[in-house]
C-alpha cells in the first residue's frame, strides 16, 4: 500500500497544528544570540527580541535506518516565523521566552496543509563562572532550565504535516563558552528534555511492534547536544555548528506507514550563521544562516536557511 495515503480533511482551527519541528533541528544558536541553546548570557537590564523566519525543506527521509523517498509527498517543507525575547534580570542571570508559528505543505500527494501556534517556551539561564583562561581567554559556564507547553488544541497524530508533537516539556542545558582575545571562540552544550504524554484523537494505536488500547502515548526523553567554532568582533558574528539529537527510546516508522508521535527521532546536522551589527545603529543586528540534516533516524534530510532582525535595548 502506498505511504502516506490518508484523505484529505480540514481541521477546526483550533486543531490546525504542531510540526515535525522535531524533527527538523533549528539552526545553531550564534555568540551574540543568547538563546536557549548557547552558552551566553546579556547583560543586567538589556532586552533582546528577534523575529527570525525560516524555511526547511526535505524530499528524502530516514524509515529507520533507511534512506528512501516518497512520491506521494513529494518534498515538504516547514516555514516557521519564530519570536524570542530574551532579559537580564541580574548577576548573570537571564529569562527567556519563545514562540514559533509554523506552517507546513507538501508538494504532492493528499495530504492537508497545515498552520498555527507551535509551543511557547520559558526558561531561565545562569552564568555561573566567569574566568580568565591564561591572560588570553575567557571562559564561561551556564546552566539553564526550560518548560514548553503547547498554546493551541494542535493535532500531534498526522506526521509528518503536524506543527509540532504536542508534549509538555522539561528541560535542563549546561553550556561551556571560551572567547580568546584573538576574536575566536568555542561554544559546546548538552541537554536533557523530559515529555509529558500525549493524547491522541483515537482509542488505540499500533507502535514500536505492539497494540495499545489507550488513547496517550509515552513520549521518550531525548538528549541534545552543540559543538562549534566561531568569530566575533564588534560587528561580525559568524559560528559554525555541528548538532545532534538522541531519543532515549520509541520505535521506527513502520514500512509503508505514516510516522508516529513517539518515534525515535534521532539526527546530526551542521550549521553556520552570519550576524551584522549595524554600525551607526548599534542596538540593530541582521542574521542568515543555514542548516543541513547529516544522518538520521525518522525525520527528513533537510536543509534549512534562514533570516533574522535583533534589537537590543533597555527598557528601563
Amino acid at each position: 500500500m502506498p505511504l502516506f495515503v490518508r484523505r484529505r480533511r480540514r481541521l477546526a482551527p483550533l486543531a490546525r497544528a504542531l510540526v515535525a519541528s522535531t524533527t527538523l533541528a533549528a539552526l545553531p544558536g550564534a555568540a551574540s544570540a543568547q538563546t536557549f541553546d548557547d552558552a551566553l548570557t546579556v547583560g543586567r537590564g538589556q532586552l533582546r527580541t528577534t523575529v527570525e523566519y525560516s524555511r526547511d525543506r526535505w524530499h528524502e527521509y530516514w524509515e529507520g535506518s533507511l534512506e528512501r523517498t516518497n512520491e506521494n509527498i513529494g518534498s515538504v517543507t516547514t516555514r516557521a516565523v519564530t519570536t524570542t525575547a530574551v532579559y537580564g534580570v541580574a548577576g548573570g542571570l537571564n529569562l527567556l521566552a519563545a514562540l514559533p508559528h509554523v506552517a507546513t505543505q507538501a508538494s504532492s500527494g493528499p495530504l492537508s496543509d497545515m498552520e498555527g501556534w507551535q509551543d511557547l517556551t520559558v526558561g531561565a539561564k545562569w552564568r555561573f563562572l566567569r574566568a580568565r583562561l591564561a591572560d588570553r581567554a575567557t571562559l564561561g559556564l551556564t546552566a539553564l532550565g526550560s518548560f514548553g507547553m503547547p498554546t493551541t488544541e494542535y493535532t500531534p497524530d498526522f506526521l509528518p504535516m503536524s506543527i509540532g508533537l504536542g508534549a509538555k516539556r522539561a528541560s535542563a542545558r549546561a553550556g561551556v563558552h571560551v572567547a580568546d582575545r584573538t576574536n575566536f571562540f568555542l561554544d559546546a552544550t548538552a541537554g536533557h528534555t523530559w515529555r509529558s504524554t500525549v493524547k491522541l484523537d483515537r482509542p488505540a494505536y499500533y507502535t514500536d511492534g505492539e497494540l495499545v488500547l489507550s488513547d496517550e502515548v509515552a513520549m521518550p526523553d531525548v538528549r541534545d547536544w552543540a559543538v562549534g567554532l566561531g568569530y566575533q568582533d564588534a560587528t561580525w558574528c559568524i559560528p559554525v555548528m555541528l548538532m545532534g539529537q538522541r531519543t532515549l527510546g520509541g520505535g521506527d516508522i513502520r514500512r509503508q506507514d505514516m510516522p508516529f508521535v513517539s518515534n525515535r527521532m534521532d539526527f546530526t546536522r551542521v550549521g553556520g550563521k552570519v550576524m551584522y551589527t549595524v554600525p551607526k545603529l548599534r542596538q540593530l543586528i541582521l542574521s542568515v544562516g543555514a542548516a543541513r540534516t547529516l544522518s538520521g533516524r525518522n525525520v527528513g534530510k533537510s536543509t534549512t536557511i534562514a533570516g533574522g532582525v535583533t534589537t537590543a535595548f533597555r527598557p528601563f
